[in-house]
């Protein structure tokens, strides 16, 4: 009977390897491929969520608002009107029911307010177009605004924007008493924001646009009248803002016409005769006078200052006169001195003339 090989000590010996586990081989290999599947979907993930930023900050309706606000918050008039859909002409305002020859005159960085802690609220689609609502603070002023905006076309793969409806309003500004005013200090005439120029009715409102959102302090303060500042919030695109401003005269002014009134009284005074022309008092007798009377003013009046549509009135002002003259009897011919107060009342219209000067007509009581 054959005997295999042996090794020294009696054992067989084996001439191959035992072939690998393909069960391990096969567990391996599906492990490293569910990593990889992992993998794969965290990374689409990874960049659906980076476009999905990306499009939010850069090419959303919220980001192309919040560009808009960006500008205004700079002060950057000019770019924020060559943002798609700001820009407005007068059909558009027509439309829209707002005065047609609405002034440009407040769109410019010197007639702008601070406009700070602008935040997006809400961004919900409605068919062809998207509403952006936003909060911010307006100089001391929060509001809140809502802007439409629609799809204007695409650059590449992303999508450009527009405003559906221009967010520009309108001030509607009635200033009585003052043909100039101030506007967030920018100092206007109205003669030049009026379409009527030079012949601009005092009292006729004027229509200018304005950015919203934006805070507007409209003031008086000129050498005749002046008046606190009213503050406007402009947080609803094309709407109307009427303000109606009464100003008030300044101290200078009526000390100005305080001593236009004593130089005309005085000049009434000079006057010998008894009844002084154009003057609020005089002297009636039915004899001869005996020597031409000498006029002064007892008591002179204290000035106040009210307004009268587009201009001012003295309102009924109590003042004495007196009267030194000697008066002849036609009976015996008789000379009697008269020394008289004369009390008198009067009234005065004033005037503002376009170069700035006050016409004052005096008239009696």
């Amino acid at each position: 009977m054959e005997h295999g090989p042996t090794d020294a000590e009696g054992r067989g010996s084996s001439t191959s390897a035992p072939p690998p586990p393909r069960r391990r081989t096969r567990r391996r290999l599906a492990a490293e491929l569910i990593a990889l599947a992992v993998v794969g979907v965290l990374l689409v993930a990874a960049v659906a969520l980076t476009v999905q930023s990306v499009y939010r900050e850069f090419y959303s309706p919220s980001a192309f608002v919040e560009r808009y606000l960006g500008m205004l918050s700079d002060g950057r008039a000019a770019e924020a009107m060559l943002v798609p859909g700001v820009a407005i002409d007068s059909m558009d305002l027509a439309d829209a029911g707002l005065p047609m020859t609405a002034s440009d005159a407040l769109l410019r960085p010197a007639a702008m307010a601070s406009l700070t802690e602008v935040e997006i609220l809400d961004e919900s689609a409605d068919g062809d177009v998207t509403h952006v609502s936003v909060s911010y603070r307006a100089g001391a002023f929060t509001g809140e605004s809502t802007f439409t905006v629609e799809r204007a076309g695409s650059i590449g793969l992303a999508p450009t924007w527009r405003f559906s409806q221009s967010p520009l309003a309108v001030l509607d500004l009635t200033v009585r008493g003052a043909m100039s005013f101030q506007v967030n200090g920018f100092e206007i005439d109205k003669r030049q924001v009026s379409p009527d120029g030079v012949d601009a009715d005092p009292l006729a409102p004027v229509a200018m646009l304005m950015f919203s959102p934006g805070i507007y302090s409209v003031a008086v303060d000129t050498a005749v009248a002046t008046s606190p500042g009213v503050a406007v919030l402009s947080d609803s695109p094309l709407t109307v803002v009427p303000v109606d401003l009464q100003a008030s005269p300044t101290e200078e002014f009526v000390t100005v016409v305080q001593e236009r009134v004593d130089l005309f009284l005085d000049e009434c005074a000079a006057q010998e005769v008894l009844q002084p022309t154009a003057c609020p008092f005089g002297y009636y007798v039915r004899e001869r006078i005996d020597s031409p009377p000498v006029w002064s003013i007892a008591e002179r009046p204290v000035v106040t200052i009210e307004p009268d549509g587009a201009g001012w009135k003295i309102p009924r002002t109590e003042a004495v006169a007196h009267i030194e003259v000697g008066i002849r009897s036609l009976f015996d011919g008789s000379v009697q001195p008269v020394s008289e107060d004369v009390p008198f009342t009067f009234t005065a219209q004033i005037e503002m003339l376009p170069d700035g000067t006050a016409s004052i007509a005096v008239g009696g009581g």
